[in-house]
């Protein structure tokens, strides 16, 4: 994946001289600016190993040598950044989410850019915030995510947004949204840290980070470091329903008053999640949809992990 490019002074030298890049080939759209990012890297000194993802090896046979490196880079979609954060979590190894994906919402997230050399900067800067992430079980199979994990309207979303995804890139995400006017309903039953709870909607999200694509935000709250989530439940008849609550979230950013609008969704924060229904709902992680189905359980994992971002905590928060 090598390319030959002219050296790029960063802003200052590399901190990270060994940096393991574990990438997804089947990521995006094939415009990745990965092969300029490694040739990047080894210009300025840097020792790179890569490691493809292959189908059905699972993301810890890639990282058992985590202690050789001093930095780690998953190149991928939101799901290869998820699995490669669980795999490494609790460790003290800075990770960069390279945006190589469709929607890369965990790099939106951080502020990441897609320049090559910007990254290259970032990673030579070294400021790192120490997040949560979510660990999610089914069927006594654990797993991580990042973003949020959800189960009902939004898991249908990225089912429906698969085929598209090679012809609109991230709008494939807006397409399938707009095709969610008439969705299952049903009645979901939680345990909230323990505590029983019931509603009658057509999904439930279990989130950490809280911008959506173009960086709206989801719900006001959101905070990837307060050691707990931010329970959606949807309670409205369909996606298009929830917009007012969309313009309600963007109002809370901007400090332009109270919430107009309420009663299509309720929001709760958690530290532990259980989720079923009384019909099985398909379940998604990190835009990742999954065979599983409810039930479900999702546990926070306080600062699990080192992210490489020029943001500060503040600017994380919705």
């Amino acid at each position: 994946m090598t390319l030959s490019v002219a050296p790029l002074t960063p802003q200052g030298p590399l901190r990270a001289k060994r940096i393991l890049v574990v990438f997804n080939p089947r990521s995006g759209s094939g415009d990745s600016q990965l092969p300029l990012f490694l040739s990047l890297l080894r210009a300025e000194g840097a020792e790179v190993t890569e490691r493809e993802l292959k189908p059905e090896t699972p993301m810890r046979e890639y990282v058992g040598d985590l202690e050789q490196f001093d930095a780690v880079v998953a190149a991928g979609g939101d799901g290869t950044v998820s699995s490669l954060a669980y795999a490494a979590r609790h460790t003290d190894l800075p990770l960069l989410a390279f945006p190589a994906g469709t929607a890369n919402l965990i790099a939106l997230n951080l502020e990441l850019p897609h320049d090559a050399a910007a990254l290259v900067d970032i990673m030579a800067q070294g400021h790192t915030l120490r997040l949560d992430m979510g660990e999610v079980e089914v069927k006594g199979e654990t797993s991580g995510f990042c973003m949020l994990a959800g189960a009902g309207a939004d898991a249908s979303m990225i089912r429906d947004s698969e085929e598209l995804k090679a012809r609109y890139g991230e709008l494939a995400y807006v397409i399938s949204a707009m095709k969610q006017l008439n969705p299952k309903k049903t009645t979901f039953h939680l345990e909230i840290d323990g505590v029983p709870r019931t509603f009658e909607g057509i999904g439930v999200m279990v989130a950490n980070f809280g911008m959506a694509n173009y960086r709206l935000p989801i719900t006001s709250d959101i905070s990837p470091a307060d050691g707990r989530f931010t329970v959606i439940l949807m309670k409205a008849g369909n996606i298009l329903r929830l917009v007012p609550n969309l313009i309600d979230s963007v109002r809370a950013k901007l400090n332009l008053g109270d919430p107009v609008f309420s009663g299509n969704l309720e929001t709760l924060e958690a530290r532990t999640v259980k989720v079923d229904a009384d019909e099985p709902f398909p379940l998604q992680y990190d835009g990742e949809l999954h065979v599983e189905t409810t039930p479900f359980e999702a546990r926070i994992l306080p600062g699990a992990v080192r992210f490489l971002t020029p943001a500060k905590r503040t600017d994380l928060e919705t």
